[in-house]
């Protein structure tokens, strides 16, 4: 287990510093002057004056090469310190603590919804395949799948904020808020739920120690709790994780549709803002998450079958 840690601990810092590399080096290649930038947020479109652009230059930088950019960076990272946002004039962390509540709320919800929905359509759809009730779950996960999320949250948003006007249609601080939001994430998710879960029962349902199960007689709820789910968890668990790292990296197109101040807006504002420090900032959150799910999802695939072994999946 320790020898196993310590490897993805090694694999995960390398992928991050890969990450945030490539993505320091392609910030610069983008169209725009991140100086300019800065100067028309700073002192405004009339006082942007080419000194005051230069004096920027001088004051952050960036007039040196970009490998020592990048290195200035990293050694503070490697400290605490990922440096100020351009834009909002705030340590970078602390924009991103800022966001994240909203973010955790959001992800925390919409993958409740996803696996609320999801898991019941896709068990019921593999105990009743080939049958009417397996085509209308099918369809209606197909539809869940099929559906941009972005569309979905306007037709929520047209129905239930402004034909019914039930929900506010944006905004982040109470649960109306966050039902359209949650809803909008989960049902988008949920078609992809419900399709694995089908797949995964059925697959168990055939295997042998099921059908020793029924020749004993055990009743079908009993086989159902006890063998089918606890054997199909391991790929649920899987899309589940995959689910969750997404929504905790932010879900930009949401964010935007419904106005929720999580980590994806903030990292289409620094993008469309050329804010060097925040955009990375928020690529190492995004990455940082992304190799703790995964290390998180391995570990858990000991606790649902003690056959997996950690050291066959390196």
């Amino acid at each position: 287990m320790d020898e196993y840690l310590l490897k993805r601990m090694v694999s995960s810092v390398i992928a991050i510093t890969g990450v945030s590399l490539l993505t320091f080096f392609l910030l610069f290649v983008l169209p725009g002057d991140p100086a300019e930038m800065l100067a028309i947020s700073k002192y405004g479109p009339r006082d942007a004056t080419q000194a005051a652009i230069d004096h920027l230059i001088r004051q952050e930088g960036l007039d040196q090469p970009i490998v020592i950019q990048y290195a200035r960076w990293l050694k503070g990272v490697v400290s605490g310190d990922m440096g100020t946002s351009r834009i909002y004039g705030k340590p970078v962390w602390q924009e991103i603590n800022v966001r994240l509540p909203a973010t955790l709320c959001l992800a925390g919800t919409g993958l409740v919804v996803s696996l609320c929905a999801g898991l019941p359509l896709g068990i019921v759809a593999a105990l009743q395949r080939g049958t009417r009730w397996d085509h209308l779950a099918t369809g209606t996960s197909l539809i869940g799948v099929a559906i941009p999320n972005f569309w979905l949250g306007l037709i929520l948003i047209l129905v239930f904020g402004l034909y019914l006007g039930w929900l506010p249609t944006f905004g982040y601080g109470t649960l109306p808020h966050l039902v359209l939001p949650a809803a909008t994430v989960g049902i988008s998710m949920a078609g992809i739920t419900a399709r694995l879960t089908r797949s995964a029962v059925i697959d168990v349902l055939g295997q042998a120690y099921i059908k020793t199960a029924r020749a004993k007689g055990l009743p079908g709820r009993v086989i159902l709790s006890r063998h089918v789910i606890k054997n199909a968890l391991i790929p649920i668990v899987t899309i589940a994780g995959i689910q969750l790292g997404h929504l905790l990296e932010g879900t930009v197109i949401i964010e935007m549709v419904f106005a929720w101040p999580g980590i994806g807006r903030l990292l289409i504002e620094a993008v469309h803002n050329r804010d060097v420090p925040q955009i990375q900032g928020c690529v190492l959150y995004i990455a940082i998450v992304f190799c703790l799910v995964n290390v998180l999802i391995d570990l858990l695939y000991t606790r649902l079958d003690p056959r997996v072994r950690l050291t066959d999946r390196d």
